[in-house]
C-alpha cells in the first residue's frame, strides 16, 4: 500500500528555532521534504539560492502572485514570502511529507486550500527567552528585533487556529515530538482508506461463504 504524503505547516515566533528544528528533522528522517520558499528579502550570510530560499525581486514575486504560482504568500517585516505551488503538489504525489515553514498569514491560506494539512506552532517557554534568542542571533538591529517582538505579540492571538503546540526548550525533544505527531497523523483513517476498503471486501466475501 502506497504511503500518502501529508502537508505539514510549521509556524512560530521569530527566534523560536523553527529553522534549526527543520534542519535536524530532515537530517534524521528521509520521509520529509522542506518546501523552499520564495522571498524578496536579501540573503543572509551562508544562505544559498534554491536551497534556503528562492530570492526574488518584488516585481518578480508579484508576477508569481498574478500567475497563481504560489499556494500561499504573506508580507512580513516589509518583505514577501511565499510557497511555490508546483513543488508542493509534485512532492506530495510522490508520497513524501512536505513541510512548509511559514508565518500565520500563510498558514491560514493553506488551511483553506488544504483542509487536511497539519498545523504546528513552535514557541519558547516564555517571552524573555524569545527576546534573548533574537538578541543573541546578532543579525538584526534593535529596531528590527522590536518589530519582530511586536509581530510575535500579534501572532500569539492566532495560536488557537493550529492543531498542535510544540515548546522548543530542548532541540532533541522538540524534533522527536514533531516527528511523533506527524507519524500519528499517518494513522488517521482518511490516509488509510485503501487498507480499510481491502479489509471490507475480504470480510464481505467471508460473510458470503467464500
Amino acid at each position: 500500500m502506497a504511503r500518502q504524503g501529508i502537508l505539514i505547516v510549521v509556524s512560530g515566533f521569530s527566534g523560536a528555532g523553527k529553522g534549526t528544528i527543520m534542519r535536524e528533522l530532515l537530517k534524521r528522517y528521509e520521509q520529509y521534504a522542506l518546501s523552499v520558499s520564495a522571498t524578496t528579502r536579501a540573503p543572509r550570510e551562508g544562505e544559498e539560492e534554491g536551497k534556503d530560499y528562492f530570492f526574488k525581486t518584488r516585481e518578480a514575486f508579484e508576477r508569481m502572485i498574478a500567475d497563481d504560482e504560489l499556494v500561499e504568500y504573506a508580507c512580513y517585516v516589509n518583505h514577501y514570502y511565499g510557497t511555490p505551488r508546483a513543488y508542493v503538489e509534485e512532492t506530495l504525489s510522490r508520497g513524501r511529507d512536505v513541510i512548509l515553514e511559514i508565518e500565520i498569514q500563510g498558514a491560514r491560506k493553506i488551511r483553506k486550500q488544504f483542509p487536511e494539512a497539519v498545523l504546528l506552532f513552535v514557541t519558547t517557554r516564555d517571552a524573555q527567552v524569545l527576546k534573548e534568542r533574537l538578541t543573541k542571533r546578532g543579525t538584526e538591529s534593535p529596531e528590527v528585533i522590536g518589530q519582530r517582538l511586536k509581530r510575535a505579540a500579534q501572532e500569539s492571538e492566532g495560536i488557537e487556529e493550529y492543531d498542535y503546540l510544540v515548546v522548543n526548550d530542548e532541540l532533541e525533544v522538540c524534533v522527536e515530538e514533531i516527528h511523533a505527531i506527524i507519524e500519528s497523523e499517518h494513522r488517521r483513517i482518511r490516509y488509510n482508506m485503501e487498507l480499510v476498503n481491502k479489509v471490507r471486501e475480504e470480510l464481505k466475501r467471508f460473510s458470503e461463504g467464500e
